[in-house]
């Protein structure tokens, strides 16, 4: 593995393995992206995936939100399609509708168009872009990998783009039950082996998200999104026991006591989830991110501070990473961003002395 410089604020990997800490570590989904100003200069010369796919690009939209906000961890800049892609898929962003497969796989016999892919080959930019951005933050902060769940991975592979019903997608769990198992397994293999090599190339804790997971009913959850979930979880941990792992599964409030179970180590929650009850659920099994709802940040600065104070006394003084309960939005004020930021920071060193 390449030798990077002493990291100089651990905070975010002490809390999510469960140390105590003096404040709340916080990082925000989404963070390099659309609402900078700094990332839409750069788009006006090269398209996102010319960017995902180049690690100069790549490290420079990753590190921008960090010389922005006083933030606790950097998010490597890149997208879950780029594991589509190596199996096989054409994908293309599509202004307005985001990514869109030209050919999805509608039918099983599909599946004969995915090939086994050398991750090296086919992911060496994600690898080099952690590794080249890792440097550059010289141990600022922690960096962030992360991956697709395979089912979310599934759903757009199937259904050819974003979709509110996602059907079908979800037609394949009843009608193609073990082409979809198959399709997951595929995926898990490719999930498991990218990850794995983030870690390999420098990143320092690994994110899953599995966006579409709250799609499910608590049968099909348990039967084609949850073992994948959770055979991720055990492989890189075996492969990579001292990198924290964060599973982000939005929407399947049933789901956090199963995933409690796993071996991530922390469970992310969106802005629909109450932290009280969350916490009750999982108990000391796994630690909390979270979940402030992405639209507070449209609030003026003051309103905003009040649901940051809100959020932060629901997960109480338990071991927490704030967060929001998705991403970033394209027309949110950089300067508001910077509000919940830096009141995560004052509130909770404040709630630590009390």
């Amino acid at each position: 593995m390449p030798t990077f410089p002493p990291l100089k604020n651990d905070l975010l990997l002490r809390t999510a393995r469960g140390e105590t800490t003096d404040r709340t570590p916080v990082w925000m989904m989404r963070q390099a992206g659309r609402y900078l100003p700094e990332y839409r200069a750069i788009r006006e010369d090269h398209d996102f995936f010319e960017v995902v796919e180049t690690p100069e690009l790549a490290a420079e939209v990753t590190i921008q939100p960090v010389e922005r906000f006083p933030l606790d961890g950097a998010i490597i800049f890149s997208d879950i399609m780029v594991v589509p892609e190596a199996l096989g898929l054409t994908v293309e962003m599509v202004s307005g509708q985001g990514p869109t497969f030209p050919e999805p796989l509608a039918t099983p016999d599909d599946l004969d168009r995915l090939v086994d892919p050398n991750i090296d080959a086919a992911l060496g930019h994600v690898f080099d872009a952690l590794t080249r951005t890792r440097h550059e933050l010289e141990g600022r902060v922690p960096l962030i990998g992360f991956a697709g769940a395979p089912w979310t991975l599934m759903a757009y592979m199937v259904e050819g783009g974003g979709s509110k019903s996602y059907r079908h997608a979800r037609a394949w769990l009843y009608r193609h039950p073990e082409a979809a198992k198959d399709l997951l397994r595929r995926t898990t293999d490719v999930v498991v082996d990218y990850l794995i090599g983030q870690v390999e190339a420098g990143a320092q804790m690994l994110q899953v998200f599995d966006s579409w997971a709250g799609l499910h009913g608590p049968d099909t959850f348990r039967t084609f999104c949850y073992p994948y979930l959770d055979e991720v979880a055990s492989r890189v941990k075996s492969a990579c026991p001292e990198v924290p792992l964060v599973v982000f599964a939005k929407n399947a409030h049933y789901a956090l006591d199963a995933l409690a179970d796993t071996d991530y180590d922390v469970i992310s929650l969106d802005w629909s989830m109450d932290p009280e009850a969350a916490r009750e659920t999982v108990g000391d099994r796994a630690v909390l991110q979270g979940n402030l709802d992405p639209c507070a940040l449209y609030a003026p600065p003051d309103a905003l501070r009040r649901h940051v104070q809100h959020m932060l006394a629901g997960f109480g003084p338990h071991h927490h990473i704030a967060n929001l309960g998705h991403g970033m939005l394209p027309d949110h004020d950089p300067e508001h961003a910077r509000v919940f930021v830096d009141t995560v920071h004052e509130q909770s060193e404040q709630m630590r002395t009390v």
